[in-house]
């Protein structure tokens, strides 16, 4: 009970230090002030329900300015024009800041640098190469131009909104162009270069932009910094849609499944790859999936499984493993154009042959277990008993009992001898439900059947 009572003690004051840490990192900030957000890497739902869930709260509370420090190769078109029509909507004024030194804004990034009310970049930053590629091959040419001039009329219509350089934005689209800070503020594309955030609010301080309210001058002189961070759960979600981690979950739980089914109710490979498998879907159907892949991979788990049904040659253990690492391969590489705002996802080549070789090491380690199991006799019926050691329960006079198996047997001796209750004896064979035995010399009870 003492130790019951700790348990609940513990659990009880790590929950309240959870409510207690995640409280005071999420807690409302003074109005007026200026909201700072960190958008790292591919652009994608749960980062794009970020910013929208910064803006509302920023409007809420009459923010001065939301700056967003962005660096990202790019993403899912859905999300940036969602991310993209959020700032053309927002009544608070939105710097996008390419930053820290070393970032880019590539892609998806471009659109939503040229649709902020400013657009700042620090030194040694870029931005620009938005055009799309038919990652599988030649692409076709009509859907190819529909991808680009829809992408064109996009960043043009941006552009043209926010007073900047559509001429450029659009080159950057359609031949994929890709310019420094200091070439972006020479040609209109960005505002500001600023080397650091301080930088940045003293040059965007008494700027006039015209937000979905209106005119608004811009005033930050003295406004305190609220940082705003990804929840948990957002972070979590953003994690998932990397590529190779949804590779290394669809590996996990394809091994997982193939362990249960192997191993029947062992339960944790069972439950683990249910839960690597359900956390994999979400990724792929957020990532710009060539299900193809993933059919592959399926294939693979089902060559294996019926490898285990089989007399274990090998041949559908190995179609399985070729089967994996082509899905690996093909996994994020779609056979049409992708978006101008997505970058070149794939897997590391370097995890795909890891990966692999994990699942072939797995595959021909569990079949030289069914090979060596199906090479082994099998013993039934009493042949097993011969040789065991058991205890006379009941002297044998000549036939009496002995205790086997947590159950007691008749028994008797070959030459009907008697033989004491407490003696240890051999089992010599079974005669109609009755054990014959022999007495043997003493041995240490842990021998004792």
């Amino acid at each position: 009970m003492r130790a019951i009572r700790i348990a609940v003690f513990l659990f009880t004051a790590l929950c309240g230090l959870f409510v207690a840490v995640v409280g005071s990192a999420y807690a409302q900030p003074e109005r007026g002030a200026v909201y700072l957000v960190e958008i790292e890497g591919v652009i994608n739902p749960p980062v794009a329900n970020y910013l929208l869930r910064v803006l509302e709260e920023a409007a809420r509370q009459d923010a001065r300015l939301v700056v967003v420090q962005l660096d990202t190769p790019g993403g899912l078109d859905r999300s940036m024009r969602e991310m993209t029509q959020a700032i053309l909507a927002s009544p608070v004024p939105v710097a996008v800041y390419v930053a820290p030194p070393g970032a880019r804004a590539a892609s998806a990034g471009l659109f939503i640098l040229v649709s902020a009310h400013v657009a700042a970049m620090a030194p040694s930053t870029n931005t620009g190469a938005a055009h799309p590629v038919g990652l599988g091959g030649e692409a076709d040419e009509v859907m190819m131009s529909k991808v680009v001039n829809d992408a064109a009329a996009t960043i043009r219509t941006l552009a043209e909104q926010r007073g900047r350089n559509a001429q450029w934005s659009e080159q950057a689209v359609r031949e994929s162009v890709s310019i420094t800070e200091n070439e972006a503020q020479e040609l209109n594309v960005i505002e500001i270069v600023a080397r650091d955030l301080d930088d940045l609010l003293r040059q965007v301080d008494g700027l006039t932009v015209e937000t979905a309210s209106g005119e608004v001058t811009v005033d930050v002189a003295g406004a305190p910094l609220h940082a705003s961070p990804m929840h948990f759960a957002e972070r979590f979600l953003h994690v998932l849609t990397d590529p190779d981690i949804a590779f290394i979950l669809l590996s996990v739980g394809s091994i997982g499944l193939i362990a249960e089914l192997y191993n029947p109710g062992a339960l944790f490979p069972g439950i683990t790859g249910v839960i690597s498998l359900i956390l994999a879907f979400y990724s792929l159907g957020n990532l710009p999936t060539n299900w193809a892949g993933v059919a592959l991979i399926v294939l693979a788990v089902i060559l294996f499984t019926a490898e285990l049904s089989t007399d274990g040659t090998g041949v559908l253990g190995g179609g399985a493993v070729i089967a994996f690492l082509l899905g690996g391969l093909f996994l994020f590489r779609p056979f049409q154009p992708a978006s101008p705002a997505l970058p070149d996802l794939s897997v590391s080549p370097w995890l795909v042959v890891v990966s692999t070789g994990t699942m072939a090491g797995f595959i021909f380690l569990v079949l030289g277990q069914v090979m060596r199991t199906r090479q082994t006799p099998v013993m039934t019926g009493y042949e097993h008993y011969a040789g065991q050691i058991v205890v006379v329960h009941e002297s044998l006079k000549p036939r009496g009992r002995v205790r086997f198996q947590g159950q007691l047997w008749f028994a008797e001796g070959p030459s009907g001898e008697e033989i004491a209750a407490g003696r240890r004896v051999k089992i010599l064979g079974v005669e109609d439900l009755t054990l014959i035995v022999e007495p043997v010399e003493d041995l240490p009870a842990e021998s004792t059947a």
